[in-house]
């Protein structure tokens, strides 16, 4: 459930059994749902984000995903902990930028009690040119099972406006449900965990061609985006460049870049060749500090499998990748919210 300005208005003939919320055709609550399900959608509306929600929206995702985190965690596997601080400012910036970027695409679910409101429903898609994406969709779990995630999804699906789409799902089984039967095709994703082998690593990332990335680098990085999904991250690579490290490679036929965080993992990560996203995210291991993570990974992506079993990370499933009207981009390790 856990990345260009549209027009917020929508047209067209309204069915019998729907509702329109803030302009946009939204399905009105399943008719089969029981009085406690009725319960919990009342008082519920959905309608445009806007910038003020954001504090309340970060709270709903937070507690969302670390329930969904408690849920799905596997033997072994430490406690889920709740986001830090820095973490919960990361996640208010980069929706502000969404909200910034494409505000039509934005969407929160809120119950409403006298004056106040409470957001207990989020969906963030963006459209970039014919490409369409959720960063983040969710409802609380006190909320779930009673229509407000699937209003929220009509209203992102019909921003969409046709476009091909994809995101990164949960395996929650009635947001899966719901993904499947709007369309899109399901693809397991898996993702690498652990401590880096140190004797794994190449010798240096100078051997494999590559170099710190800058500004300049974005345009022909758009152009690989474009051939490998449909489109360029945009506005996105503005954002992503000014909080994570851009290692790149700028080889003709070779061309390929990767954005590492603090800890080195890999963001987000394409190339125009398997053997160049194997260099990039050799780069990535090398720079890891401790424990460290390689996810979004589909089998359309093997050399990513086997750069991680190389440095002795063990393998496990996470997910799948969404798409609609497209195959998982390869060579590509997706972001969860920038895709």
């Amino acid at each position: 459930m856990d990345s260009v300005r549209a027009k917020a208005e929508r047209t067209g003939s309204e069915p019998a059994d729907g509702v329109r919320v803030d302009g946009v055709r939204v399905e009105g609550e399943q008719a089969d749902g029981g009085p406690a399900r009725r319960r919990r959608a009342e008082g519920v509306r959905v309608r445009l984000m806007r910038e003020d929600d954001l504090p309340s929206a970060e709270r709903a995702s937070g507690i969302t995903f670390l329930e969904g985190d408690r849920s799905t965690r596997r033997v072994g596997e430490p406690e889920p902990e709740p986001r830090s601080p820095a973490a919960s400012a990361q996640w208010i910036d980069r929706m502000r930028h969404f909200l910034t970027v494409d505000p039509a695409g934005c969407w929160v679910a809120v119950a409403v009690e006298g004056d106040e409101e409470e957001v207990v429903g989020f969906a963030i898609s963006q459209n970039r040119d014919r490409l369409w994406y959720i960063a983040t969709y969710g409802v609380l779990p006190g909320r779930q099972g009673s229509g407000i995630g699937k209003r929220l999804m009509d209203a992102v699906l019909a921003h969409a406006d046709g476009r091909q789409g994809i995101f990164s799902s949960t395996v929650h089984p009635a947001a899966t449900r719901r993904y499947r039967t709007a369309g899109f095709s399901l693809h397991p994703q898996m993702r690498m965990v652990g401590t880096v082998d140190r004797a794994t690593l190449p010798a240096t990332a100078a051997v494999a061609g590559l170099d710190e990335g800058h500004e300049g680098d974005l345009e022909w990085m758009d152009r690989l985006d474009q051939d490998l999904r449909g489109a360029g991250h945009g506005p996105d690579h503005l954002l992503l460049i000014g909080t994570l490290r851009l290692v790149v490679s700028r080889a003709n036929g070779r061309r390929g870049y990767a954005y590492i965080d603090d800890r080195g993992r890999a963001v987000l990560l394409a190339a125009a060749h398997p053997e160049t996203a194997q260099h990039l995210l050799w780069e990535a291991l090398a720079s890891a500090k401790g424990r460290t993570l390689v996810n979004c990974v589909t089998i359309a992506n093997e050399w990513a499998v086997d750069v991680g079993l190389a440095a002795r990370l063990d393998l496990g499933q996470e997910g799948y990748i969404a798409v609609r009207g497209m195959e998982p981009p390869a060579p590509y390790l997706a972001s969860g919210h920038f895709l």
